[in-house]
């Protein structure tokens, strides 16, 4: 059992930050599951050095649960282990203040390994990080950012049991109509995302552009590029913790649900992404703009052939898969363009030296550590395999189906997601498992719950 923090970490960044942070009692410590929940503990400012020092023991069975905190004994991670403990290491970096917090607490990121040292291989983290360094070995570097939408929902159900948009915080307004890109709408949420901004700035993230956005209480907040794609899901799910803490904080529900409103668009999670050789230097940029470079192609190439089998990683919740419905802004075929939003892989318009792709298909209740991983795979693929993403899709990509099968339904991309060699290799042996296990027993849940719709549709009519 070594005690030489195999993450990296070191006692001098935790001492320098006590130092800094005296007004700081408690941290919470944060391990991303499957689903990216945050799962861990809270501790007192004098237990920090300590898990600094020897990580913290964790039993292996936090990481093969459902999206309701269950054991799927599927994985394997349960029983068959005897629940033993693993050690969980502070990940470099991610120690940060929180802002409106009372008593006054910070957070780090973990990660896990076992008692040895080596990576716990059912750790989204480490799925994404096996990725970044296969393609480092190829010499190429990846940067990226994603784009956060999510809904600002009242407490309370209006009298249909319906959710519906929050009250303005500043004045207590409500509007229920959309609001797309209204500036004014977007004032009487201000005091609520001025605190959304001071959380962003106290844990580093330079949190962007803010958008009402193609429903009502729908927003959209952009990040800043990150040379590093590790640290760009970090700050997506940084952030999501941000919104939705500040949104308690004034008496709103932040609601990360792909499709909460099944009268409006959903919300998802775009992820944008360019690659970069070891002298800094984009490789997806072309000669002359227009002429598209053979290397941003073959990416397309790849991602588009394993879209279908990948789809559960960005879609991974029943709910996920209301949001693909026609011209309702999310992607229906693996289909690409340029500047065009009606695809599922888009070449923003732009200066030519940021030239990226734009992977549309993930909503926002996936897993960004897993997204990534398996976008990097896909690009990989196609470059390396000099895959021909086919004719460029012009004018409604609504109308193109495409060349390739996706799923239609959640059970359709499970038994893809399983089968899939692609995916395998994408997520590991071990974090395939953990994750397809996981989502098969929670389509089992959903499928054995009787709902509202049951009756409702059923009940006096069959």
């Amino acid at each position: 059992m070594t005690n030489i923090s195999p993450s990296g970490s070191t006692m001098a960044e935790a001492e320098a930050f006590l130092e800094a942070h005296p007004e700081i009692e408690a941290f919470d410590i944060i391990l991303h599951d499957a689903n990216g929940i945050g799962r861990g503990k809270i501790i007192r400012r004098h237990e920090l050095l300590s898990f600094y020092n020897n990580g913290r023991h964790l039993p292996i069975s936090i990481l093969g649960l459902d999206i309701c905190g269950e054991d799927v004994h599927e994985t394997g991670l349960i029983w068959d282990q005897g629940d033993g403990d693993l050690r969980a290491w502070p990940v470099p970096g991610t120690l940060k203040p929180l802002h409106n917090t009372q008593p006054l607490r910070g957070e780090v990121f973990m990660s896990m390994y076992s008692l040895d040292g080596m990576p716990m291989t059912s750790d989204p983290r480490h799925a994404l990080q096996r990725q970044v360094d296969a393609l480092a070995a190829d010499g190429l570097y990846p940067s990226g950012a994603f784009e956060l939408e999510f809904f600002l929902l009242a407490p309370e159900r209006d009298q249909h049991g319906k959710m519906q948009p929050a009250r303005d915080v500043l004045d207590g307004r409500v509007s229920n109509k959309t609001e797309v890109y209204s500036v004014d709408h977007l004032h009487g949420m201000l005091p609520l995302f001025s605190d959304v901004y001071a959380g962003a700035a106290k844990a580093g993230i330079k949190a962007e552009t803010l958008i009402s956005e193609y429903a009502p209480g729908q927003y959209e907040l952009t990040l800043h590029y990150r040379t590093n794609v590790m640290q760009a899901a970090d700050d997506l799910m940084r952030l999501k913790r941000i919104v939705r803490a500040q949104a308690r904080a004034h008496g709103v529900v932040a609601c990360f649900m792909a499709k909460p409103n099944e009268d409006y668009a959903g919300s998802g999670m775009h992820f944008h992404v360019s690659m970069m050789d070891g002298a800094g230097k984009n490789v997806f940029v072309e000669a002359k703009e227009g002429l598209w470079n053979p290397v941003i192609l073959h990416a397309l190439g790849g991602l588009k052939m394993t879209m279908g089998e990948s789809m559960l990683v960005f879609a991974p919740h029943a709910n996920s898969w209301r949001r693909f419905a026609s011209q309702s802004y999310a992607p229906v075929s693996p289909t690409w363009g340029v500047n065009n939003r009606s695809v599922a892989l888009r070449i923003p318009a732009g200066d030519i030296k940021a030239r990226r792709i734009e992977h549309r298909p993930a909503g926002v209740d996936a897993n960004p550590y897993l997204v990534a991983a398996t976008v990097l795979a896909g690009v990989r693929h196609g470059m390396r395999n000099q895959i021909d993403p086919g004719p460029e899709t012009a004018g409604n990509g609504y109308e193109d189906t495409g060349d390739q099968v996706i799923p239609v339904d959640w059970r359709s991309a499970i038994e893809a997601a399983k089968a899939s060699a692609f995916l395998k290799a994408a997520l590991g042996e071990d974090m395939h498992r953990t994750f397809t296990a996981i989502k098969a027993a929670e389509y089992a849940r959903v499928m054995r719950t009787v709902s509202e719709v049951d009756f409702d549709l059923y009940l006096h009519t069959v």
